[in-house]
């Protein structure tokens, strides 16, 4: 089996799994993986329905931006994928979703604070919300790594969320999470004032993080 395919494979299947979960409606978002030991990566194509999304249909690139497999072009997000491995050695996948109450707070212009331990514990802290920039354009990129910093997830202002992790599983786990978190947060804003996590308790969980990243790279 060539090295990758069955990286291919599996990311078909998370994106089928983003359409299932409600993350993503139609053709919106994407979703990538690093090949493990190569300097390269598998990509969503462009405008295709998940549902419809074969293994052979995920594009190879390269981190120059080239894509290496015949067939579909990939997702016009391709170069925020791309310059989110360059930039964080310790993502192992990227996952943009539309999900419905974390793009609510996207198009607010809304950080998601650490109302709950896992915000810390899974993404770092709060979720900050990047400055507005075209699909598929530099500024889109620059605003997105920014926003990120060295958290799991990040807003994008009146579009959507990004969020990564290791791999393809544990970048979908913490895409559902934070759509979860998101609307607790809006379900709390309804009814009151979210009290936020106390400081020392934040500082403990951001330990907690930062030892997870620091393993995972070890790996």
């Amino acid at each position: 089996m060539i090295p990758y395919q069955s990286l291919r494979e599996e990311l078909a299947a998370t994106g089928l799994r983003m359409f299932n979960a409600g993350l993503v409606v139609g053709t919106s978002g994407n979703v990538s993986a690093r090949v493990p030991n190569e300097n390269l990566y598998v990509i969503s194509p462009s405008s295709t329905p998940y549902a419809e999304i074969k293994a052979e249909d995920v594009v190879l690139m390269d981190m120059e931006g080239n894509a290496l497999s015949e067939g579909r072009p990939p997702s016009v997000e391709a170069g925020l994928h791309r310059n989110i491995y360059l930039t964080r050695p310790d993502v192992g996948a990227v996952i943009h979703t539309h999900s419905t109450h974390a793009s609510v707070l996207a198009v607010l212009r809304r950080p998601l604070p650490p109302i709950l331990e896992e915000l810390v514990v899974y993404f770092g802290g709060a979720v900050e919300v990047a400055a507005y920039g075209g699909s598929g354009g530099e500024e889109l990129i620059q605003n997105t790594l920014k926003g990120l910093g060295d958290r799991n997830a990040v807003l994008l202002a009146n579009h959507g969320p990004v969020c990564v992790g290791k791999n393809l599983e544990k970048a979908f786990n913490n895409a559902q999470i934070l759509e979860h978190a998101a609307q607790i947060y809006l379900l709390a804003l309804t009814a009151g004032t979210p009290v936020l996590l106390p400081d020392e308790v934040i500082e403990m969980q951001r330990s907690m993080y930062e030892f997870l990243k620091e393993d995972s790279m070890k790996e």
